[in-house]
């Protein structure tokens, strides 16, 4: 079924478009500009059918040439995750089934994949003592935030498919950056968990662990909900190693 077109709407932008679209400060803008929207897409801060900003508004906002925009638009719909459509209603799009990593993950693993899940660890024990500290002081200012990830959770519960599950676990995992109400961590999330697809897509997907995993999910947002500092990083280590556990035990040798 083909995913309806939002339109671009810049009042409407959240914290994490908002971050998205921060200015890129790199010699190579070309690159980092391909490398952010592709993480963004392929975490769901940019879901299927979005719109991005016209051409002229997006290059003001990543304060980076036209042309430079225009090329990295252009190898973004190379790789699969845009489509341009001219005419009333056209502008470019993030496709309907975005690709889930950079690359085809076949063949073993990458040799510092351990670093690579250790560095995430790090990551996200920080953002699950962020979240929860900050839900403790003003519950109010992460409700909205909160809600969103359960509805997160119960997409994951019923997804169709590892496909739909992994948008939504990605999805999840930077909402909860988003949280904490730290913008620079969301684009950091956002970088992490295409990462986290790269390497997940070498291994099988059990069901039997997706549910599992989900479940932790579940614990997870609940003790951010309390502002249980102690049980959201206990938690979060907890689910981050059980990932870790997996790759290893389901990869190719």
């Amino acid at each position: 079924m083909a995913v309806e077109r939002r339109r671009y709407r810049p009042s409407m932008a959240t914290d994490a478009t908002d971050a998205v679209f921060s200015p890129v400060v790199t010699p190579t803008t070309l690159e980092e500009t391909v490398e952010r929207l592709g993480s963004a897409i392929r975490a769901g801060l940019l879901p299927a059918g979005h719109r991005l900003p016209p051409e002229r508004d997006l290059a003001e906002q990543l304060r980076i040439s036209r042309s430079t925009l225009r090329q990295a638009l252009g190898a973004l719909s190379e790789s699969g995750h845009l489509v341009a459509t001219r005419g009333r209603g056209g502008g470019t799009f993030v496709v309907d089934r975005p690709p889930l990593a950079a690359h085809g993950a076949v063949g073993a693993l990458p040799a510092d994949w351990r670093d690579r899940v250790a560095a995430r660890r790090a990551f996200e024990v920080g953002v699950a003592c962020l979240a929860a500290e900050r839900s403790a002081a003003e519950p109010s200012a992460v409700a909205d935030g909160l809600a969103a990830l359960r509805g997160q959770i119960d997409l994951m519960a019923g997804a169709d498919g590892f496909p739909d599950y992994r948008r939504a676990d990605a999805a999840l995992h930077v909402g909860l950056a988003e949280v904490t109400g730290v913008r620079r961590l969301v684009l950091q999330a956002a970088e992490l968990q295409a990462d986290a697809a790269d390497l997940i897509g070498h291994i099988a997907h059990p069901r039997a662990v997706l549910e599992h995993s989900n479940v932790e999910h579940r614990r997870l947002v609940a003790a951010v909900e309390r502002g249980d500092v102690a049980t959201a990083v206990r938690t979060i280590r907890r689910h981050l190693a059980g990932t870790e556990q997996v790759i290893a035990g389901l990869a190719p040798a």
